[in-house]
């Protein structure tokens, strides 16, 4: 009885333990959520900016041809698929993954560009074809990882390895929220945008030579938003699973405490049942 106390006590220890683990992760996590979901919202009328730039310049311009806005017959596809480098995010990763697989299924010669270990990992494993793949991305998503992405997935459907590129990430709703979105990315398209068409510019040197500017600028921007909202969405999604690792963590701690105590008591009273019973033996 004695052991199977020690026992107890010991394993109350271990999940105390891992609860301190999971309260401080949670509050680091909670520290970088604030910071990216800042980044985040702040990028999403910058993206819709350029996106109405970029309509309002094309609408000026006839006859432009552009590598990047090539419609092709659609015979190999790719999807960009933003994932996280490490778990312990919940579902976070699972939802992006089961997103990419119904894309990669409904599509002929469907390959893929991976961003972070888990995504790559998992599709490596399954025997999907891999293009490119970026790991070891950090805590906080940056330009110049945008503009080395982007120009991989450029030279991919530049050089013809995919006639359709899609971009998949987990659009960040709030803290506890994210959705699993996937975007066209590749080829661009010269219209949409809710800017009005026909405003006066003056092009220096001509429409031509801005747009060739504006449209590998504008992929650079899509990547570097849909990284922001990732590393959003991931930092939230970390957050509420140590929360809830730490729920968990108080509730095992409560039982085993009350097992303890029910251990103890029994032998308490087995202890003073063997005293009892020796001095009725030895007043008969």
């Amino acid at each position: 009885m004695a052991q199977s106390l020690q026992d107890i006590r010991r394993r109350i220890r271990s999940v105390q333990n891992m609860e301190r683990v999971t309260a401080a992760m949670k509050m680091v996590s909670a520290s970088k959520l604030r910071r990216s979901q800042e980044r985040a919202q702040a990028a999403r009328p910058y993206a819709q900016k350029m996106r109405d730039v970029l309509a309002n310049v094309s609408g000026n311009v006839e006859d432009f041809s552009h590598p990047l806005l090539d419609h092709r017959t659609v015979r190999t596809s790719a999807i960009l698929l933003v994932t996280a480098d490490r778990g312990l995010a919940g579902a976070y990763n699972a939802n992006i993954i089961r997103a990419g697989e119904a894309f990669l299924r409904g599509r002929p010669n469907a390959s893929l560009v991976a961003v972070g270990r888990k995504g790559r990992d998992h599709f490596r494993k399954r025997g999907y074809p891999i293009l490119a793949e970026f790991v070891a991305i950090g805590d906080d998503a940056t330009w110049d990882l945008a503009r080395r992405i982007g120009d991989e997935v450029m030279r991919i459907y530049r050089q013809g390895e995919a006639d359709e590129i899609s971009l998949g990430y987990a659009q960040f709703l709030n803290a506890i929220q994210s959705r699993p979105t996937v975007t066209p990315l590749l080829p661009l398209s010269q219209g949409g945008g809710n800017a009005s068409r026909g405003r006066p510019y003056i092009f220096e040197p001509d429409a031509a030579a801005v747009l060739t500017r504006l449209l590998p600028h504008y992929v650079y921007t899509l990547v570097f938003r849909a990284l922001l909202e990732a590393k959003a969405s991931e930092h939230g999604a970390r957050m509420a699973a140590m929360d809830n690792a730490s729920k968990n963590a108080r509730e095992v701690i409560d039982h085993l405490t009350l097992v303890r105590n029910r251990v103890r008591q029994a032998a308490i009273t087995k202890e003073i049942a063997e005293i009892v019973g020796g001095a009725n033996a030895l007043t008969g």
